[in-house]
């Protein structure tokens, strides 16, 4: 089997590297900003919030979901999501670290 150009990354840059592409759409960050206020919330109160139909938004939480910056779990006919804060904040302080290196090179 050949070998993909992420096998020539280190695990953390690869993982914020993920984060990061996860991040990467401004409806992701909407719907993290709004999960960020509610606390939990389910499905269709995203789709009451922002400009986009549900299956759009499922998609982009399912993203979020893989990448870890989400959890979910199933409540009958209702998803309920939350923010991880524990990856959440692992992701904001690999970032500042990542930024502070920028104070030492210059």
């Amino acid at each position: 089997m050949g070998r993909t150009k992420s096998d020539l990354f280190t695990p953390q840059q690869n993982k914020l590297a993920s984060f990061a592409k996860a991040l990467g759409h401004p409806a992701r960050i909407a719907i993290l900003e709004h999960l960020i206020r509610k606390g939990t919330c389910v499905c269709g109160d995203i789709v009451d919030e922002l400009p986009l139909s549900q299956a759009t938004i499922s998609q982009h939480l399912k993203a979020m979901k893989e990448a870890g910056i989400v959890q979910g779990e199933v409540d009958g006919v209702y998803r309920c999501y939350c923010v991880d804060e524990a990856t959440c904040k692992s992701f904001g302080n690999t970032l500042n670290d990542l930024f502070k290196k920028l104070n030492t090179c210059c």
